[in-house]
């Protein structure tokens, strides 16, 4: 599999948030070398705290496929899932997570706490800091420009 492909796919998700005025996070969702689901965040334009990348991007795997156990499929998301996406990963079985920069704020694959490691639950795998300097850079423009 060709991480940093869909990694790319992903940071172009990102960019499309930011142009949209929202913070750059993007997700696919990828099973045999096919993506399968997309997500973006959407939140200020859709008034909705549940939109973020990893949600929308898991809702159009689960009906592309069928079904809400995404066993062989891995995640690819720009930044580290918050404690929502973290749960909803779980809760989709979802095989590995790839994500590129830190969120040191509000990050829970390691950041402030690691819902992956919870014993007695599921536990996806993940890597993290593939592409992390471009993630970072977009998401430092995005605050900088946010905050003129």
């Amino acid at each position: 599999m060709n991480e940093r492909f869909f990694m790319h796919q992903a940071i172009e998700l990102a960019r499309e948030a930011f142009e949209d005025g929202e913070v750059p996070v993007g997700a696919v969702i990828v099973k045999s070398g096919e993506i399968v689901g997309r997500g973006r965040n959407r939140r200020e334009k859709s008034k909705n705290a549940l939109d973020h990348a990893e949600i929308e991007a898991i809702n159009e795997a689960c009906r592309a496929l069928g079904g809400w156990r995404l066993w062989e499929c891995d995640l690819f998301v720009t930044l580290e899932p918050c404690p929502m996406c973290a749960g909803a990963i779980v809760n989709a079985r979802i095989r590995k997570v790839f994500f590129a920069c830190f969120d040191r704020k509000n990050g829970a694959v390691g950041s402030t706490v690691n819902l992956f490691a919870i014993a007695g639950s599921y536990r996806p795998e993940y890597e993290a800091g593939i592409n992390e300097a471009e993630c970072s850079r977009l998401m430092s423009d995005f605050f900088k420009k946010l905050r003129k």
